[in-house]
Formats: C-alpha cells, sequence, structure tokens
C-alpha cells in the first residue's frame, strides 16, 4: 500500500512515544526538521533514523528548508553560515560566471551540510522574483528581479544540491514575488494580469520545470482563480502549475498550519489534495493538528507514486558528490568568489 500522501513535522529533538504510535499508523510519505528539531549533528542524525523507523522505509524523504541566510535550520557552530540567495543575486548581476559557478559551489556546500543530518531533501532554490513591493518574508530569499537570473542561480542551486545527493524543492510555485503580506498570517491576493504574471513571475518555474519536486504558493491570483489561493484551486495547478509551467514532477503544498488557506487542518489538506497537490504538507508537529490532516489525507495516488520514483531516479542520474577533499576544495574556491561567506 502507498503510504499516506503527508510529509509531517515534529516536536522537538527526540521523538515521543506518542510521536512514534502516530507516525507508525498514519505512515505519511515523509518528514520535514525545523530549527527546533536541531541541536547537534549525532541528535538529528539519531532523529532522523528514528523518524524512517517510525514508518519502516529507509528511503522516507526528510526535509529541511536550509537556503541559506534568514532560513537556515543548520546553524554554526556545527554547520557553516550561508549567504542569502540575494548575496549571490548580486555577484551574477556583476559577473554572471562567477555567480553561477558561486550558486552551485554553495548549493554543493549546503547539501553537505543537510546529508549531514540524514535530511535527503533541501526546501531550495526559491525562484521568486524580486518587485519592489516583494514582502519581507521572500525579501532576500529572492534571487534577482528579472526571470532570466532568477533561472539561470536557480537552475546553479538544484545543480549543486543534485551532485551532492539532495534533492531540490522549486518554490514558491508559480510566483510569490508579487505578494505584499506574509503569507503565514494571511492570504496574499495578485491582481496582476495573466499576461504579467506568464511573462515575469511563471517564467522562471517554466524553465526549471524538468526538476522533480515542486511546492506551491498560498497566494490567491484574481486573473486565474478569483475564488481561491493556487495551492487549493484545481484550476490554478491544472493551467498554470501542469499545462502552461509545463510541471510534472512532485507538487507539494506549502505548510497547511500556516494562515493563509483559513478553514480547519483537515479541510485545508482534503482541499490542497482534491486540487492537484500530490502531497500535503504539514509542519508544526502539534500532534492534534497532524490527527485532523491525517483523517482527510488518504494515501498518494499512482501518480503521485510515479512522479515519487521518477524524481528519486532523477536524483540518481544527477549523483556526482565530491567527497571531503573537493568539498574542501569548493569552500576554498568560494571564499574566493565571496570572501565573507566561504
Amino acid at each position: 500500500m502507498s503510504p499516506r500522501a503527508v510529509i509531517f513535522g515534529c516536536a522537538g529533538p527526540d521523538l515521543t512515544d506518542d510521536e512514534r504510535a502516530f507516525f507508525r499508523d498514519a505512515d505519511p510519505l515523509g518528514f520535514i526538521l525545523f530549527a527546533r528539531n536541531i541541536d547537534t549533528p549525532e541528535r538529528a542524525r539519531r532523529l532522523v533514523e528514528e523518524l524512517r523507523s517510525c514508518v519502516g522505509r529507509a528511503e522516507a524523504p526528510v526535509l529541511i528548508d536550509q537556503e541559506g541566510g534568514r532560513v537556515a535550520r543548520l546553524k554554526p557552530p556545527h554547520w557553516r553560515k550561508a549567504p542569502p540567495a540575494r548575496v549571490l543575486g548580486e555577484l551574477y548581476e556583476r559577473d554572471p560566471e562567477g555567480g553561477l559557478e558561486a550558486t552551485r559551489l554553495n548549493s554543493r556546500l549546503l547539501a553537505a551540510d543537510v546529508a549531514s543530518t540524514g535530511c535527503d531533501v533541501d526546501c531550495l532554490p526559491v525562484l521568486d522574483l524580486a518587485f519592489p513591493e516583494t514582502h519581507a518574508v521572500i525579501g532576500d530569499r529572492a534571487y534577482a528581479a528579472m526571470p532570466g537570473a532568477v533561472a539561470a542561480l536557480g537552475r546553479a542551486a538544484a545543480e549543486g544540491l543534485l551532485a551532492e545527493g539532495v534533492m531540490p524543492v522549486i518554490k514558491h510555485i508559480p510566483g510569490h514575488g508579487r505578494a505584499t503580506v506574509d503569507s503565514h498570517h494571511d492570504l496574499p491576493r495578485v491582481e496582476a494580469p495573466r499576461q504579467d504574471l506568464e511573462r515575469l513571475d511563471f517564467l522562471p518555474f517554466r524553465l526549471l520545470a524538468d526538476l522533480p519536486w515542486a511546492m506551491t504558493a498560498h497566494v490567491l491570483y484574481t486573473a486565474i482563480d478569483p475564488d481561491a489561493a493556487l495551492t487549493v484551486s484545481a484550476r490554478g495547478v491544472r493551467e498554470v502549475v501542469r499545462d502552461h509551467i509545463g510541471f510534472e514532477g512532485l507538487l507539494l503544498s506549502d505548510d497547511l498550519s500556516m494562515q493563509a488557506l483559513g478553514g480547519s487542518l483537515g479541510e485545508r489538506a482534503a482541499r490542497a489534495l482534491a486540487a492537484g497537490c500530490d502531497i500535503a504538507l504539514h509542519c508544526n508537529g502539534r500532534r492534534d493538528e497532524m490527527e485532523r490532516v491525517a483523517a482527510n489525507a488518504g494515501p498518494m495516488t499512482a501518480a503521485a507514486r510515479r512522479r515519487f520514483e521518477a524524481g528519486r531516479a532523477y536524483l540518481g542520474r544527477h549523483r556526482a558528490p565530491l567527497g571531503a577533499k573537493g568539498l574542501a576544495e569548493a569552500s576554498k574556491r568560494l571564499s574566493a568568489l565571496l570572501p565573507e561567506w566561504g
């Protein structure tokens, strides 16, 4: 039987007996870690091993948001401090070749840190465009303002992760950059014409549509669906994500515990999956919420399972790890390109 079409967080750096029993019974596809789950490298690895043991699948994906800058769950002194995307975008603006090289090297080093914990999915790259009105929740997480630059840098970031054996997740499809409120707290409404969205916001995702995993934006685009955020819009998923952008990979919702969607947690999960998301993501580790999500999410569909397996094969084809010596050289080279971030 297929795993349940959900990914769950957990409450702390160690699992409780109740969490073990819940995860065993719920059988989620995988898990996601946050700063609250991270202590030492050894403890993080033990947690990841325990999570996989709960569902009895060594291949169960374990995600983490390790972008660099503000969004980093793995922090010094045990892991390196990495630059935000905007720093890489600024280097690209001055020196395109150097910017791409630095982005690729930085992602290899991020992947090495992620892999050191046992996690195998990094929710990166962010392909949202930087507009004058872009809310600070995205802010310097966006590489640049122009779709061509964002796509090139996003491709380099994904290549670095893949080469070190970590799955990238393009986000927030089809674009969060025009949002002027934080979707953790409110539902952003974007009123731009569809032709502008297709020409700018959607383009980086279209250029990287071959990548295996993507995460939705909790954003309502009035030109696409005036009644529902993309995550829970069957029209948006079908017409924009699958048809216009051409993304055929595994589609994750953004975190259902964010307040943009409204309704109960069970309703959010059911609506996201009915709209065409393959996997419902719930991050905060609250047992009562996870129970409601699990009750409204069945097993992965056959199509979702095919997409998941295709992603594993894609990762296998692109894996070419540098090893300890190569990573040390990568760090040295990154220091030459970005002296303050090597």
